[in-house]
Order: C-alpha cells, then sequence, then structure tokens
C-alpha cells in the first residue's frame, strides 16, 4: 500500500472557490510589440544603411555645383573653356590657405563660389589677408557672414523672382552694361552708399552689386544660375561670365573637394549649423503635437470594478496539488511546519487565546493546552514544536497526533 503525504492543513474544511487570471509576462509583451513593428523597424533599418552608404560614397568634386571641371548642367565648365580661349589662366583652390594665396595675388580675379562652406573663422581670416594690386573677388550667392566679412553694410533679402526672366542692368557697370539683359534673379541686395547696383528689383535692392575701393574690387552676385553649363548660352549670360571673371589674367575658382585629407578643416560647422531654423519650430511642433496626443489617448484609471472569475477552482484541488507538489520534492519539513501552523492557531482559538499577530505564544498556548487535556506540557511541546519528521510514515503520525489533539481540545 503506498502513502502519501497528507495535504496540508493550510484552509478550513469549508471549500473556498479560488482563481488565478491569467496575466501577461514581460515575454509574452515583447513578443507581440515585435510582430506589430517589426516591418517598419526593418524598413528604417534599410534607409539608415541606404542612407550611410550613399554618405560613404566618395566625392572627387568633379559633379558638384560651380565646379570649372564639371559638364554637368550645374557646373561652369564652359565659362571657364571660353575664358582659357581669351587668355585667361585660371585655376581652382580648395584649402582656405590656397584662396589665401589667391587673394594676396595681383592681377588676380578669385571667384568664392561657396562661401558657405568656409566657417565663420574662415571667412574671418580671409577678409584680413592683405589683397593684392589690381585685383578682384566675385562672391556668388554669398550668405549673411560672407557679406558681413568682405563687404560689410551690405544686407541680403530673398527675392522671388523668376531666374529665367532677363532683366537689363540698369547701371553704369561697364561688366553689366555690355552684357545687358541676363537672366540672373536669385538673391537680391540694398547697396551701400559708396556701392553700384545692377539689375534692379524694385525697392532699392539688386541682384548685383559692385564695391570698388583703389584698385581692389568686391562684386556679389545673387545668383550662380547665368554662368551655369545649362544657361551661359541664353540671353547675355555669356558675356556677363566674361566680364565678371575674365578681367585679369590670373583666375581662381574656389572649388569644393570632400574627398581630401583637410576637408574636415574647411567643414568645422557642427550639425546644429547644418539644419535650418524652420526645422527646430517644426520639430517643435511636432513634439507639442505628439504630447497632446499623448494626454488624448492616455488610459485614465478608474474605480475598481468587481469582475467574475474566468474559472472556480475548489480549495480541495489546490490543497491536493500543494501538497503533491511538497511530496515531489521531499519537503517534509515545509509540510509538517504548515500543519503544526495551522493546527497551533486552531488550538488557540479553541482555547481563547489571542493569536492575532501570528502564531500564540509559545509557553501560554502549551500550558493552556496540557491543562485542558491533563498531559504534560512537554509531550505538547514536542508536537506543536518539535522537529521535521525524517520520512513520510512520521510525517502521517504527526498529522494523526494534531488531529487528535485538536479533536480532544474541542470537546475533552
Amino acid at each position: 500500500m503506498t502513502t502519501t503525504a497528507p495535504p496540508p492543513a493550510t484552509a478550513d474544511p469549508a471549500e473556498q472557490p479560488t482563481a488565478a487570471a491569467p496575466a501577461d509576462t514581460p515575454r509574452t509583451t515583447l513578443r507581440t510589440l515585435w510582430r506589430r513593428w517589426r516591418w517598419w523597424l526593418l524598413a528604417t533599418l534599410a534607409v539608415l544603411l541606404v542612407g550611410a552608404m550613399v554618405a560613404g560614397i566618395p566625392n572627387n568634386g568633379s559633379d558638384w555645383p560651380l565646379d570649372p571641371r564639371s559638364g554637368a548642367p550645374g557646373g561652369i565648365r564652359a565659362a571657364d573653356q571660353l575664358l582659357q580661349q581669351r587668355g585667361v589662366s585660371s585655376r581652382t583652390a580648395a584649402t582656405e590657405s590656397e584662396l589665401g594665396a589667391a587673394l594676396r595675388a595681383d592681377d588676380t580675379t578669385v571667384v568664392l563660389g561657396h562661401p558657405d562652406e568656409l566657417t565663420a573663422q574662415q571667412l574671418t581670416r580671409l577678409a584680413a589677408v592683405h589683397r593684392g594690386a589690381n585685383s578682384r573677388l566675385v562672391l556668388i550667392y554669398p550668405d549673411q557672414p560672407a557679406l558681413k566679412a568682405f563687404v560689410p553694410g551690405i544686407a541680403t533679402y530673398y527675392s522671388a523672382t523668376d531666374s529665367t526672366t532677363a532683366i537689363e542692368p540698369a547701371c553704369a557697370l561697364p561688366e553689366a552694361a555690355n552684357a545687358g539683359a541676363v537672366q540672373i534673379g536669385g538673391e537680391s541686395y540694398e547697396p551701400g552708399a559708396r556701392d553700384v547696383g545692377c539689375y534692379p528689383h524694385g525697392n532699392g535692392r539688386n541682384s548685383l552689386i559692385s564695391r570698388t575701393t583703389g584698385t581692389q574690387q568686391v562684386i556679389v552676385v545673387g545668383s550662380a544660375r547665368p554662368f551655369t553649363n545649362e544657361r551661359l548660352d541664353r540671353e547675355g549670360n555669356a558675356a556677363l561670365a566674361l566680364g565678371l571673371f575674365g578681367a585679369h589674367h590670373q583666375l581662381v575658382w574656389q572649388t569644393v573637394d570632400h574627398s581630401t585629407a583637410n576637408a574636415a578643416a574647411r567643414h568645422n560647422k557642427t550639425l546644429g549649423d547644418l539644419i535650418p531654423d524652420g526645422w527646430y519650430w517644426g520639430s517643435l511642433q511636432l513634439l507639442l503635437a505628439a504630447l497632446l496626443a499623448v494626454v488624448w489617448r492616455a488610459r485614465r484609471l478608474g474605480p475598481v470594478l468587481s469582475e467574475r472569475l474566468p474559472a472556480v477552482v475548489r480549495a480541495s484541488e489546490t490543497t491536493e496539488g500543494r501538497a503533491r507538489l511538497y511530496h515531489r520534492a521531499n519537503a517534509r519539513g515545509h509540510a509538517a511546519e504548515t500543519l503544526r501552523r495551522a493546527a497551533r492557531r486552531r488550538t488557540a482559538a479553541a482555547l481563547g487565546l489571542p493569536h492575532t499577530s501570528g502564531d500564540p505564544d509559545q509557553a501560554t498556548l502549551t500550558e493552556a493546552a496540557a491543562a485542558r487535556l491533563g498531559r504534560p506540557a512537554a509531550d505538547l511541546q514536542q508536537l506543536l514544536y518539535g522537529p521535521a519528521p525524517s520520512d513520510d510514515a512520521a510525517l502521517l503520525r504527526l498529522a494523526d497526533d494534531l488531529d487528535d489533539m485538536e479533536w480532544q481540545v474541542r470537546q475533552p
């Protein structure tokens, strides 16, 4: 005959319904989120990888806009070849030191086609260079830092004029007067008192400004489109290019070569400098919209509601299940302590002893039970607080002795 450990007396014999509601584990939640968002995450990762690959492709500068070596629509190789045919010797300069040497040379025209590629410190140092005699500096589409460095006092405005519309020069500058109407458009500038403005856009603004100091001249052009390969043959664009860039025998074009070793020195701009101001306001608005959406869709905790249990499990089944677990783990000591603890509490209740805070006092319970049963207190001490049983048979005897003791206490 096989014996098993009795179920621990953790509850009264009356059967009580208990239930355990299923709950989502963190692993299940993560698996659900992965299944829901995995395609979006993979698409985002693919876009980032393609962007990194494109950004890593070296650029030798030959297709960069306003590059005299480029035959692309935005290049200016056609204008450079026309100038060379008329005896102008042209070369390129990419670094700050090369541009500084070009500005110091006499009888030289320096074209800054990418002034925004220079940092504020580089612009300040180049503007402080002692310019050569009989020299010309042409600034194409300069931003406000470049204007402040080389031609302070000239203000810039954004013009909505179509670049395909030909504009008459309306000024006495020889280069503009000889070229006639030009499809210039782009930005417009407000000249100073000593400046000459050409190609007006109304309200005192012009697309071309000339400032002469002694034998040194600075010309500001609001757009590079008239000098590009695709538009050089329209209206007076070619004539204006020859007049502005061919005034001297030496011509130096500013180029941008991102594949050179000193590219980092030329692009000493932070990521914040490259982000337009409108993006900051747009990001702030998106953040505000996201916060409003969170407030709108956030779960609001209401009062606690009672719900019917999804399943009812009898107390006897729960007790038997725990007993089987104790038996499988050979946890006789834990099972014995559970039986003794329940017996002590029920015995204390039958004797009228206080036990609301836990187990009743050991000495008080032992003496009261001994007086009720007429047995030695040492026997009850061994029964209620003794060591763990050594085997299953001893555990069964302990359960029977506890039941007998409780029955005698209730019915002395």
